[in-house]
């Protein structure tokens, strides 16, 4: 299922930028909120061929600018970005009891999204190839790490950004999440809260999805598709229990990220999530 679902917007917390902070590197705008702006005059597509069906037995619906703005840009990165997929598998039991401790103690109810938010933006600091741009005759290795959130609303995807995600406890980016989300949904965002994403996540786990691909949304050079959280039979100590497992697929611009270079930011995520304090530290 290659699109990028829901998760939560690509909203960026209003960024507390100070000036000395490097500013977030230029980008096009954001493939999915961009429909709502201008659309540039391009070129008139070849007529698509309409299938024959009785009078009565179909449903035709305009395609909304939202929507034609998405088919267009993730049209353009899967077929001119070449993509590769690196699945990882997560143990996510400690990463579920610190989430029932912090939330006897946080002023907001963390998900398990923000923890991998906050995961991957540690990840990013210690990977700076992976929080990368193609910008055809140059590759930007960015030095802000701005998380794009796919959050779904009625006519597509959103995608609001987190600025400075690595800087922010979990409690702050769980608060800028859920305010960006429901900016999303409410059509109330403004372009300075989805530009500028340096990586992007997309979450279908609360739907019940196990694993997925999603599509890298440019100019970024990777999106993480994470799945949902399984009772799935593990080795502990050399003996067969039950462990918690939350797969994750990593899509990669092969023009900017290696194989090795991809897994390695996994391996990351991974530790990060297998043992939490790690990133409360």
């Amino acid at each position: 299922a290659r699109h990028l679902q829901n998760a939560q917007p690509q909203a960026a917390a209003p960024a507390a930028a100070a000036p000395s902070q490097p500013a977030a590197p230029a980008q096009t705008q954001n493939e999915y909120i961009s429909a709502a702006l201008p659309e540039q005059p391009t070129a008139k597509p070849a007529p698509v061929a309409t299938p024959a069906a009785a009078e009565g037995t179909y449903t035709d619906t305009p395609v909304s600018s939202m929507r034609k703005v998405i088919a267009r840009r993730l049209s353009e990165s899967l077929f001119t970005a070449p993509h590769f997929y690196l699945t990882m598998e997560i143990l996510m039991d400690k990463a579920m009891e610190t989430r029932v401790k912090l939330n006897e103690l946080s002023p907001v109810k963390l998900s398990f999204n923000d923890m991998v938010i906050k995961a991957c933006a540690v990840a990013l600091k210690q990977h700076p190839a992976i929080n990368s741009s193609w910008l055809g005759d140059r590759i930007r290795q960015n030095k802000v790490v701005n998380i794009g959130v796919a959050v779904a609303v009625d006519e597509g995807l959103l995608v609001p950004v987190v600025r400075n995600a690595d800087g922010k406890g979990m409690a702050q980016i769980a608060t800028e999440v859920k305010e960006l989300a429901g900016k999303a949904k409410s059509k109330k965002l403004q372009p300075a809260e989805w530009e500028g994403s340096t990586f992007t996540i997309s979450n279908l786990g609360m739907f019940g999805i196990d694993e997925f691909t999603a599509i890298i949304n440019p100019p970024d050079a990777c999106i993480l598709a994470v799945g949902g959280i399984k009772q799935t039979a593990v080795v502990k100590n050399g003996e067969l229990a039950i462990g918690n497992i939350m797969k994750v697929t990593l899509s990669c611009d092969h023009r900017v990220v290696d194989g090795a270079t991809g897994a390695a930011f996994l391996q990351t995520v991974k530790a990060l999530l297998e043992d939490p304090m790690r990133m409360l530290i």
